[in-house]
Order: C-alpha cells, then sequence, then structure tokens
C-alpha cells in the first residue's frame, strides 16, 4: 500500500532508514518513531516506495 502524501512517504522513509541502521532509531520522532515500530521493513518499502508527484502534502 503506498502512502497518499508526501508527509506519510517521507516518514516512511526515515523510519526504514532507521530500521535498516542507516540513521540512529534515537533520531526519529512523531510518525516515522510509531511506524519504525510498527512495521516491518517491507510493509516500510512499499510505503516509501513511489513518486511524490501529485500528491497532497497532507492528508486529513
Amino acid at each position: 500500500m503506498p502512502a497518499k502524501s508526501k508527509a506519510q512517504q517521507q516518514a516512511a522513509g526515515a523510519a526504514l532508514s532507521a530500521k535498516r541502521g542507516d540513521t540512529p532509531k534515537s533520531k526519529l520522532k512523531g510518525a516515522s518513531k510509531e511506524m519504525a515500530e510498527s512495521m516491518t521493513e517491507k510493509q516500510l518499502e512499499d510505503f516509501a516506495r513511489g513518486s511524490t508527484k501529485g500528491k497532497p502534502e497532507h492528508v486529513d
């Protein structure tokens, strides 16, 4: 399931980076921290994949 907004996609990308060990988990905050704890690496890859073109900044 791809992200529905640019903000979701960026949060998933940050969480994925921490999950892989490229970024310290202590640097995460907000949605990306929750995503890293609750989603698998595969789910994060699917969520972060794709173009941000045409996506809204935020979704309510």
